[in-house]
């Protein structure tokens, strides 16, 4: 593959973040050799993908919208770790009738039975089940009483076998009934699962914040397997992203507070990679930033993030045509290093957003930046607005 010409626990005192970058960005926009197109339709909004990997390391399934966080579920496979798409697969007559965001997973059961797990929320949330693989699924059925927005963006396999899942709502859906007008006030809720995600217990408030709006969780684990941490998206665009820490498995959660602004941006998913470092991707919503908007990651330790360090260095994966509409990606860890992300965005101007994959090695990137072939670029003095 060849890369690269590239143009809190608690803090003393609760200071606030800055605003500005600590990290340089990597472009690798103009890299078209480490794209790869999954889909596009003319004239046809694709929109946010999620992705689950079969446990052989190459088996990729992707799911996503016709439409803006709503629509007829399309499903993809790749066979070979996202270098070749399949055409659109067969799917049940009710991923038609999808109101939300889909989002897959992979989970395991205490008889050691994987599945892939499919949700679609609003309200109510509901669920489809593959117990083959994904050759075939359940159709679309309620999980409970209640809703949620893009439900569920993140979900953990706990010490004890069970699955917290974890999803946010407005107040329109979380009820026994859907209510018209938003409540005005974010809540994060996780529930659980005994029995590898075939039913979940009653949603419960984990997070919230007098005036910044939190939502869409991304869960990832430290590198010690004792604590869990959740990045949350703030939709208010007044703060940077906030995280919250729980140290017993997700029973209780810290209070919220604010990342650095490296860090800052839409639904953020990753995990780590061969080298021990997080890889974490997301649309950035810094709020001063030239790559706004785009689709961005973050390499750095857990602990940049805990104690608002700067991590190592920002990657603009790929330049979104549109001043936000982007991102939501998938991300799996393939062997030897190669990291599959895929996503959705406006590639091309005053175009229908579609789908790509990007795979790409962080220790090819850091070798070229050793041998100064990549050029970094420190984004810290101009503010674009939403």
């Amino acid at each position: 593959m060849h890369l690269l010409t590239v143009p809190f626990l608690a803090l003393a005192a609760q200071q606030v973040p800055s605003a500005e970058f600590r990290t340089p960005t990597i472009d690798l926009d103009a890299h078209t050799g480490i794209q790869v197109l999954v889909d596009q339709e003319v004239g046809q909004y694709l929109g946010h993908v999620t992705t689950a990997m079969l446990e052989d390391g190459k088996t990729v399934f992707a799911v996503y919208p016709k439409g803006h966080g709503k629509g007829s579920i399309v499903m993809k496979r790749s066979d070979d770790g996202g270098k070749h798409w399949s055409k659109r697969l067969p799917v049940p007559e009710s991923w038609s009738t999808s109101k939300e965001v889909p989002t897959l997973f992979r989970t395991l059961d205490s008889e050691g039975k994987s599945r892939f797990i499919l949700h679609s929320g609003l309200y109510p949330i509901r669920q489809s089940v593959s117990e083959d693989n994904g050759k075939t699924w359940s159709e679309l059925k309620s999980i409970g009483d209640f809703g949620g927005i893009v439900a569920t963006s993140s979900m953990m396999q706990c010490k004890d076998g069970s699955y917290i899942a974890m999803f946010h709502d407005d107040g329109r859906f979380i009820g026994d009934t859907h209510r018209p007008e938003a409540l005005h006030k974010f809540v994060v809720y996780q529930m659980r699962s005994k029995d590898g995600g075939l039913t979940w217990g009653n949603p419960r408030p984990i997070a919230s914040h007098p005036k910044a709006h939190l939502c869409e969780p991304g869960i990832f684990r430290s590198p010690d397997g004792e604590q869990l941490l959740i990045l949350l998206r703030e939709n208010s665009r007044q703060f940077n992203s906030f995280f919250i820490t729980s140290n017993d498995e997700g029973e209780t959660w810290s209070t919220p507070k604010q990342t650095n602004a490296d860090i800052t941006g839409d639904r953020h998913t990753g995990g780590y990679a061969e080298d021990g470092r997080l890889f974490i991707t997301f649309r950035d919503t810094a709020r001063i930033s030239e790559t706004q908007g785009d689709w961005v990651a973050w390499v750095g330790d857990y602990k940049d993030i805990i104690q608002q360090g700067a991590g190592d260095f920002r990657i603009r994966i790929k330049d979104n045509k549109h001043r936000w509409d982007c991102a939501y990606p998938g991300v799996e860890f393939l062997p030897e290093g190669t990291i599959l992300t895929t996503t959705y965005g406006h590639w091309i101007k005053d175009q229908p957003p579609y789908i790509l994959s990007v795979r790409l090695n962080l220790s090819e990137i850091e070798e070229s930046l050793l041998k100064g072939k990549a050029v970094l670029t420190r984004y810290s003095d101009k503010e674009r607005k939403y």
